[in-house]
């Protein structure tokens, strides 16, 4: 008999039908058992007759079976409507106990217990709601840019060369010389940018970076692109806000169920994201606080916290654009601003005041290259010569955007540390499962 999924059991009243899941939760009662079944569309209601619960007690939690049985309304049943006269099959050995009851409806257990155990914990309908939700964004990412004529591209995550940040990379023996996990597919997309205009990637990227916090990881899914024949940055905040857009569309198209279980908000993203310069941040900080804050280079965890309470307060939005970062500060692919001496053209978007992207105009001529290379102490240009000779062959005006999935999942869903939306998060402690 064909199998359903449980949220289809509503359109079949009155029919017999086949389920198939995990026994989710036994529960009984005096004169009537209840078994809860639970599949990848949610759960369904088998109403058992006392005589048979013998088979229930043979059939623990998390034990997979198949159940046949007639369909019938019940309004306070999930879905309303319930199976009942089951034919119920083990389809596996019972199972053991997992490491917390699953069928709860909080977890129950700390996120250490969760992540050790994190092929049976994730079968938690919470926690595994934030995963579908996140699948769905992915989806959008991709939706937003396929239709604005992007072309998806697919990196090398092993380099020969640690040229980003290089005291924070990964270093393997690759076949008896040294190579590289890679930190971002920066380099390799401003090159496709060469080939296709508009490039984007899913994929994982490495950062041997020793910190402990809630918003970092040392492996994570970064959502890049990048695109050519660019006037400034700001035509490329406008593709990260409808990167955005297309992303929580998706959600809310693809998860709703998800999404009202974890009791998710959706975020305030308006047509026109405000956008302030960096030293006009400054200043608003400065203006409310006694904090000497005119000399930083970067916004810390606390003043992209007041910019996205800003945000907020004055433009109903969760997302601000800050631009403008200074030039010395930014990776020496970005653009500086001509307007401006000392600033550039790059730019964070902070999310519910959360530093989400990073982007920005890059360079796109080879001497811009080699002069800022050598203002920052770097003549042997060895490493960067595959780099650096696209840009001899006529790169265009070109920029983009990268932000991690693990951190975006995380802000939407209200998780107070990346690892909770993370399936096997990589960190300075933890390798396994």
């Amino acid at each position: 008999m064909q199998r359903f999924l449980s949220y289809e059991l509503s359109a079949h009243v009155g029919e017999t039908v086949r389920l198939a899941g995990w026994v989710h939760r036994r529960r009984m009662l005096k004169d009537v058992a209840f078994l809860i079944l639970r599949d990848a569309s949610g759960v369904a209601q088998i109403v058992v007759d006392p005589s048979r619960r013998a088979s229930l007690d043979a059939t623990p939690e998390e034990t997979p079976i198949s159940v046949t049985g007639r369909v019938v309304e019940n309004p306070v049943a999930p879905g309303g409507v319930e199976m009942v006269e089951p034919e119920i099959v083990a389809l596996s050995d019972p199972a053991a106990p997992p490491p917390f009851d699953l069928y709860r409806p909080r977890v129950g257990a700390g996120l250490p217990t969760v992540l050790d155990h994190a092929p049976v914990a994730l079968r938690h309908p919470r926690l595994a709601a934030a995963h579908r939700i996140g699948a769905a964004a992915v989806a959008g990412f991709r939706a937003a840019l396929d239709s604005r004529s992007f072309v998806e591209i697919f990196t090398p995550k092993i380099v020969g060369t640690a040229t980003e940040s290089g005291a924070n990379v990964f270093r393997l023996d690759y076949f008896g010389r040294p190579a590289y996990l890679a930190q971002s597919p920066q380099f390799y997309k401003q090159m496709m940018v060469g080939v296709f205009e508009r490039v984007y990637e899913v994929g994982r990227v490495f950062r041997a970076e020793p910190s402990d916090t809630g918003r970092h990881l040392a492996e994570y899914t970064s959502l890049d692109a990048e695109m050519g024949f660019v006037a400034d940055h700001h035509e490329v905040m406008a593709a990260c806000r409808d990167a955005v857009a297309g992303m929580l569309d998706a959600v809310w198209d693809r998860a709703p169920r998800q999404c009202e279980l974890l009791g998710i908000e959706r975020p305030a993203l308006p047509a026109d994201v405000p956008v302030v310069h960096f030293t006009d941040v400054l200043s608003m900080i400065a203006a409310q606080t006694s904090h000497d804050v005119h000399r930083a280079t970067d916004l810390s965890p606390a003043d992209e916290r007041f910019i996205g309470d800003w945000a907020r307060r004055e433009h109903g939005s969760d997302f601000v654009f800050v631009d403008g970062y200074p030039t010395a500060h930014r990776a020496f692919y970005t653009h500086p601003d001509p307007d401006r001496p000392g600033y550039s053209r790059g730019f964070d978007l902070i999310f519910r005041g959360l530093e989400l992207v990073s982007g920005a105009q890059r360079l796109h001529r080879y001497d811009d290259y080699v002069a800022v290379l050598a203002e920052r102490g770097e003549t042997d240009l060895t490493a960067y010569a595959g780099y650096l000779d696209v840009m001899r062959h006529g790169m265009p005006p070109h920029g983009g955007f990268a932000f991690g999935w693990e951190r975006f999942l995380a802000r939407l869903t209200g998780a107070g540390n990346v690892r909770e939306v993370a399936l096997f998060p990589r960190d300075v402690h933890r390798v396994a499962p």
